[in-house]
């Protein structure tokens, strides 16, 4: 097995493969790379048994293939001596006993390898059930959505986000009990059948890095545990949680009993204020007291170690009934973050029961719901 490449060409293709492959996995050899090389061109693998990515590179002139075969080879290691070539190209060969010289201007360094027919064979993924989808959508998704999955493996189903597709259009849930964040948005052409699928949220933090300069569509495909995404030489691929999603749309009140209209930007920098006492404290919560008679919400929060905080918030509009309720600021800083928008809505019901944040300008298509926490 010998090529020649271009090490800026083959280091933009290593780093989207870099992203699956853990040093955490129990399989030894998925802390390796895979390299295969044909006539037509030159294969990475990675995978971490959670995702798998693999990236294609066509023969051309920046890729020059002298022989073909085989080879994993350790991805820390390798990735980290290809990064520090001193020349624009470098020279790959595969010697007997799976040693692997590296060649470039006057450097050289020899790897041992590991049997590419030890790799685990990537998932098979039936071309039946597929379709398309903006690339920037399922990044806005994506980034709108999964911030709310739980970290905690007690429920495994709440750690990934819930889509349900159809032809018209793509609805993403994510909670961790204690908040919900659910977008819904407007596509064309979708599959012809109703799809609904659990991807873990690992898997799409890593997806939406790899789209985040991708805005052309890209196919998507499914089986029955796995969910391939194809884009452009890149090939994604994810296992799917199994089970049943908890119903979500119960818990998004109909109506309103307080709402409040504040300014982004100027909530979000209150809360960071109270957030350096909040979260000296075990329960980092803040509470907000809102009287509709004085137009007026003032925004607490104390450590008992450190002190206390105490903000007049400025309000776009406050209608409704005199209020009290108290909540961590995390998850509010985090809803605002996803919102990008200049304003946005509280609308409350009862002390201790779930509120709901949307943009101000909203038509039901992105909301998120945020769990009080009993103060007494």
């Amino acid at each position: 097995m010998k090529f020649t490449i271009d090490r800026n060409k083959f280091i933009n293709h290593l780093n989207h493969v870099m992203r699956a492959i853990s040093s955490k996995t129990t399989i030894p050899i998925l802390t390796g790379i895979k390299l295969d090389l044909s006539q037509e061109g030159l294969i990475l693998t990675g995978s971490n048994s959670d995702i798998s990515i693999k990236s294609t590179m066509i023969k051309d002139n920046e890729l020059q293939i002298q022989s073909e075969g085989s080879i994993v080879l350790p991805a820390r290691f390798f990735s980290e001596i290809v990064k520090k070539l001193p020349e624009a190209i470098f020279t790959f060969e595969v010697k007997e006993n799976l040693q692997t010289v590296i060649k470039s201007g006057s450097s050289e360094f020899l790897i041992n390898g590991l049997d590419a027919d030890n790799y685990p064979r990537l998932p098979q993924v039936s071309k039946d059930l597929q379709f398309e989808l903006n690339g920037k959508t399922l990044r806005n998704l994506i980034n709108q959505t999964n911030f709310a999955v739980s970290t905690q493996e007690s429920r495994p189903i709440l750690t990934g986000v819930h889509f349900v597709i159809s032809n018209e259009q793509v609805k993403a849930v994510a909670t961790d009990s204690h908040r919900l964040s659910q977008r819904i948005l407007k596509i064309e052409n979708g599959p012809d059948t109703i799809l609904d699928f659990i991807i873990p949220g690992k898997s799409l933090t890593e997806l939406s890095r790899i789209l985040s300069d991708v805005d052309d569509n890209i196919q998507i495909q499914m089986s029955e545990n796995q969910i391939l995404f194809t884009i452009g030489h890149l090939s994604f691929y994810s296992r799917l949680l199994e089970g049943t999603y908890p119903e979500t749309d119960r818990l998004l009140p109909d109506s309103s009993t307080t709402d409040i209209t504040f300014n982004s930007s100027k909530i979000f920098s209150a809360l960071e204020r109270a957030s350096l006492l909040t979260h000296e404290s075990r329960n980092n919560v803040v509470r907000l007291v809102i009287n509709p008679e004085l137009h007026q919400v003032v925004l607490y929060g104390n450590s008992p170690e450190v002190g206390n905080v105490e903000e007049i918030l400025n309000v776009e509009t406050l209608v409704g009934e005199s209020l009290e309720i108290s909540f961590n600021p995390d998850y509010l800083k985090s809803a605002l973050r996803a919102f990008k928008t200049d304003q946005i809505t509280m609308k409350f019901t009862q002390p201790l029961r779930p509120f709901t944040v949307v943009p101000k300008e909203n038509d039901g298509q992105f909301v998120q719901l945020i769990t009080p926490v009993r103060t007494f």
